[in-house]
């Protein structure tokens, strides 16, 4: 007989990277979305900047993050994650320093341009990484908790720095220093021309309509989100009446709530899918969004505050899964993550408009109805494209304990087991045509076959002798001749 097991894949297996240089590199290159608040604030203090021109350099900034993310959506495999993070680290560390170091408005423009595409390369390598991984979902959670624990520490530390003749460069310095720090975790990545993930064709994106449209929304949902969070600040400062101080602290309490949203992201998993935290976390964002921007004291702004950071990195933390479960390759968690970006980007000069023209309640009141707008489509496509979630239960009733063994088994080869978090196959009903019975008729020479006296005795019929005597028969009457071995003479 011939030998039917299957040959091993050509080459060396394809082995998803380590998470922790990921978790590192996604810090590095997200951490300048969540100081953004104190980037513009000190720029509209210290350089002869109006609050709309400080916003506008902002949003150069992330443009310059999502144009990476556009540019190198497909050639993160080609290149290979490693050359391409330590590139992207290099140009935040000299654009962010560049623009730290001095007052001159064209070079901290173009340093924060040239610091923003760096961070947009960053974040653009991990995010392929993370879609690579057998967990999205718990390596992107891990990734936004590193990200709010680094940004809620500056942001009780930042205020406490005068930053001497350059107040204006301390937060940019600060995210140069976190961007070199993240530079030995490239080491762990891959090098040139990344091996294709095993069992997903290089072709086209699949999923493309949902794709899109998960894109689209993931940029009006980032849109709104940083549209209120670039005018927090002066939200705090001019209609709540809090000092500088008292608005940091608010902040990192904040993001200190982030931290335990994500924790429990990541404890909760994919039990409730993926549909449910995106659809109903959006909504409660919104109405978070309407009591922050509304706020007339501390109480109110710090509630509002506070409640919408818990829910916002958890949201966002499933819609990253999402994306990179729609192509494990990663294409699509890079192309959401710079159409988040490019919505990120284009925030504070929305809110600032906003603002000066609907004031601070007026524009809580359409932020939150954009976000209302975008729940139902952004939970449509998780209910369409991203199935039921395979949890560890379910490849136990799969398989058991040997398909649970197989599947954590360090040499089995990839695709042979659906990983954890992958979206379920549909169950398709075959009907089977009843086939009819067969009736087999003994020959009048078996039939008339003695019984042995044992067999007598007991009523039992031995294989091959003559059945029971049927319904009215009596016992030891000679046996009829079936019909179909009846000869006609």
């Amino acid at each position: 007989m011939p030998h039917r097991t299957p040959a091993p894949p050509s080459g060396p297996p394809s082995v998803p990277p380590a998470a922790w240089p990921l978790v590192a590199l996604f810090t590095a290159g997200y951490l300048a979305p969540y100081l953004l608040p104190t980037l513009v604030g000190r720029l509209d203090a210290h350089l002869p900047l109006s609050p709309a021109q400080a916003g506008l350099i902002g949003s150069a900034l992330l443009l310059g993050s999502a144009a990476a993310g556009f540019v190198l959506a497909s050639r993160i495999p080609r290149h290979g994650p490693r050359p391409l993070a330590r590139l992207g680290l290099l140009l935040a560390v000299v654009g962010y320093g560049a623009a730290a170091a001095t007052t001159l408005l064209p070079l901290v423009v173009a340093g924060a341009v040239v610091g923003g595409f760096g961070s947009g390369t960053a974040t653009a390598v991990a995010a392929s990484g993370i879609a690579a991984q057998r967990d999205p979902h718990r390596t992107s959670a891990l990734g936004l908790l590193s990200v709010s624990a680094a940004a809620g520490a500056l942001y009780l530390t930042l205020p406490r720095l005068g930053g001497g003749g350059l107040p204006h460069g301390v937060p940019f310095a600060a995210i140069a220093l976190f961007a070199a720090a993240a530079w030995p975790a490239t080491g762990r990545l891959g090098g040139h021309g990344g091996a294709p993930v095993a069992g997903v064709p290089a072709g086209r994106l699949p999923y493309p309509r949902a794709g899109a449209v998960l894109a689209g929304c993931l940029m009006l949902w980032s849109l709104a989100q940083n549209a209120l969070w670039g005018v927090s600040g002066r939200i705090g400062t001019q209609q709540a009446g809090l000092s500088e101080v008292t608005l940091g602290m608010v902040f990192a309490a904040a993001l200190g709530a982030g931290l335990l949203g994500v924790a429990a992201a990541s404890a909760l998993g994919a039990r409730l899918g993926r549909a449910v935290p995106i659809g109903a976390g959006t909504a409660l964002i919104a109405c978070c969004v309407v009591l922050s921007s509304s706020a007339q004291g501390l109480g109110t702004f710090a509630a509002g505050e506070i409640l919408w950071n818990a829910l916002y990195p958890v949201v966002l933390s499933y819609a990253i899964g999402l994306a990179a479960a729609l192509d494990p390759r990663g294409r699509w968690a890079v192309l959401a993550g710079s159409a988040s970006s490019l919505g990120v980007a284009c925030g504070p000069v929305t809110g600032s408009l906003l603002a000066e023209g609907a004031g601070f309640p007026g524009m809580g009141l359409v932020l939150g109805g954009l976000l209302l707008a975008v729940a139902g489509p952004m939970a449509a496509v998780a209910l369409h494209a991203g199935g039921r979630p395979l949890t560890a239960g379910s490849v136990r009733r799969r398989g058991g304990a040997p398909a649970a063994v197989l599947a954590a088994g360090a040499g089995t080869p990839p695709g042979t087991v659906p990983r954890v978090g992958a979206a379920e196959l549909e169950v398709a009903e075959i009907r089977v045509r009843r086939l009819p019975k067969r009736v087999l008729l003994l020959s009048p020479a078996a039939r008339a076959r003695p019984l042995r006296p044992a067999a007598r005795a007991t009523g039992e019929v031995p294989v091959g002798s003559a059945p029971h005597a049927p319904a009215g028969r009596l016992p030891g009457a000679p046996p009829r001749t079936p019909r179909l071995n009846r000869r006609r003479g």
